[in-house]
């Protein structure tokens, strides 16, 4: 550690980690990262081929404001990157009913107009000549946002823990935390399973979906939930990709499902996010059959061009979801340090 600085220890690797150690190194504090490895983390939630970056959050003001300011910093990490590992291709919400306040695409669209942003409603151009892939007699309204798109998830939390590195963050990968160590009624650091005791002034857990495992006085407040995710492999890429196919989400408040454009290699992922299955995240991560059936009848009913596409792979991504379904950002009220 350097000396005179102030040191954290980060449990967790994946995006949350990942970012926060490398704004803390920014900001002047000595980082130590610590994930059981590697990095990144094959089962984090944020490690896969893909994660959607969008700023429409139905009514909710705060959650735009923050994509406003996230899109930015998206932009800014592609120029420091030299590599556009986020894509702004856009994203496509769209509803099998007429917009209508309170639902989610119109008070999305209502938002991004009054905050003085250019989303263009699916009735106000040719929507099955711009986006043809889509069942346009289903899907009847919604509306394009150019603002948004989709990342390169692994590759970014790799590349964050590479300039986290450069930066001096020292980073622990093949120690899974077991313990909060505390002396004098303060968190002073971590203890891994292998018995080693990282000592620090702060201690943030940014565990993902293992985090009410080492904090079980969370337990009634967030939990695990495994939501299913497939890849489908498209043959047909110029419709299936852009500028024809972009981010999407399909009734999602309703139905919850979004997914992908297809990758150059004609990968197409696809994923409901619903209620899930509560799971251990370290248990079986297998999907049932069942899974398979219900998006093969989404695919045909979306996009009957490629209903009988074969699944090429396959993923239970595991959130740690909370009671509000916010994210949970702060100092632990009881235990000082963490």
């Amino acid at each position: 550690m350097t000396e005179g600085k102030q040191t954290v220890v980060v449990v967790g690797g994946g995006v949350f980690g990942a970012a926060s150690a490398l704004a803390l190194q920014q900001r002047g504090f000595q980082v130590t990262v610590c994930d059981p490895g590697p990095l990144p983390h094959p089962l984090a939630a944020s490690t896969d081929i893909s994660k959607a970056v969008r700023m429409d959050y139905g009514s909710d003001v705060f959650y735009m404001e923050l994509m406003e300011e996230a899109i930015s910093g998206w932009r800014l990490w592609n120029q420091a990157w030299g590599l556009d590992l986020f894509h702004e291709e856009g994203v496509l919400f769209v509803s099998r009913s007429d917009m209508e306040p309170g639902g989610f695409e119109h008070d999305s669209y209502a938002l991004l107009k009054e905050r003085g942003h250019s989303p263009a409603r699916i009735k106000d151009f040719d929507f099955k000549e711009r986006f043809p892939a889509w069942n346009a007699d289903l899907y009847t309204d919604g509306y394009f946002n150019p603002l948004g798109g989709w990342v390169e998830s692994g590759k970014v939390v790799e590349y964050l823990h590479r300039d986290a590195a450069s930066k001096g963050a020292l980073l622990v990968a093949g120690e899974r935390v077991t313990g909060i160590i505390e002396k004098g009624k303060k968190v002073r650091g971590v203890r891994t399973e292998s018995g080693q005791e990282l000592n620090a002034d702060w201690v943030v857990v940014a565990a993902g979906t293992w985090t009410h495992y080492l904090l079980p006085e969370l337990k009634d407040v967030m939990w695990s939930v495994g939501q299913p995710v497939l890849h489908f492999h498209v043959e047909n890429l110029e419709t299936f990709h852009v500028p024809k196919f972009v981010t999407w989400g399909a009734d999602i408040s309703n139905t919850g499902w979004y997914g992908f454009r297809a990758l150059e290699d004609g990968t197409l992922k696809i994923a409901n996010h619903g209620n899930g299955w509560p799971l251990d995240p370290d248990g079986p991560r297998e999907l049932g059959p069942e899974v398979e059936g219900a998006f093969r009848e989404f695919v045909a009913e979306a996009f009957p061009e490629i209903k009988n596409a074969p699944v090429v792979g396959a993923r239970m991504c595991f959130y740690c979801d909370t009671w509000d379904g916010d994210f949970w950002i702060d100092r632990h009220p009881d235990r000082p340090g963490l």
